[in-house]
């Protein structure tokens, strides 16, 4: 749970939040997760994540898929829907974030050294209610550097090609993927329901 989480006016409390898991309505696969927030503080987000084996190297190649589906009665609640994987291996943190933000509309990266969202010039169209949408992602590690290459939209594929520095953190050989959901300015609850989360990678 997190209260900012690098969310630009954010406090340290987090929201209400939980999550429902073997839903089959709505679903593609029959067994979707259903993640919500019920409210809390302006801005504040609900964090998912889930501890994947770890790799001994630094990731060449990273790729991340998932779906998602947002009731009508919420299309416009979202502040952001993040999405993230993160490697620490040699006391050094990778981190490979996106965000849909719907303040900017703007699809943009975390730089986790500065605890900040960037924006990128790819633009953010609005998800469509009560239909799926397939969200991919790839990214790389090239040294100390993490390297975003592309995002892919309901099957179009824009480039991004943005390196940050790894950093060190000096913490433990670890490789997690998470997902995460915002509060707007109105803390107004939503779901949204995720199926076929899917992390392939190599080191």
């Amino acid at each position: 749970m997190c209260g900012g989480c690098g969310n630009e006016g954010g406090g340290g409390q987090g929201p209400d939040y939980n999550m429902a898991q073997g839903v089959s309505n709505p679903s593609l696969s029959g067994n979707a997760t259903d993640f919500f927030l019920n409210g809390g503080p302006a801005y504040s987000g609900g964090y998912y994540f889930l501890e994947l084996p770890t790799l001994g190297n630094p990731l060449s190649s990273l790729r991340y898929d998932a779906d998602l589906f947002i009731p009508g009665q919420y299309v416009n609640a979202p502040q952001g829907i993040e999405f993230e994987c993160q490697q620490t291996v040699n006391g050094v943190t990778y981190n490979f974030a996106w965000q849909a933000d719907y303040a900017s509309s703007t699809w943009r990266i975390f730089n986790y050294s500065t605890k900040t969202w960037e924006a990128t010039a790819i633009h953010f169209d609005r998800f469509a209610p009560d239909t799926w949408h397939h969200v991919a992602a790839t990214f790389h590690a090239a040294g100390t550097q993490e390297v975003h290459d592309t995002l892919i939209v309901d099957g179009r594929t824009y480039s991004a090609n943005i390196a940050h520095e790894a950093t060190q953190t000096g913490t433990q050989l670890e490789f997690t993927t998470g997902f995460q959901l915002d509060l707007n300015s109105g803390s107004a609850p939503y779901h949204v329901f995720v199926d076929n989360i899917q992390v392939t990678a190599a080191d």
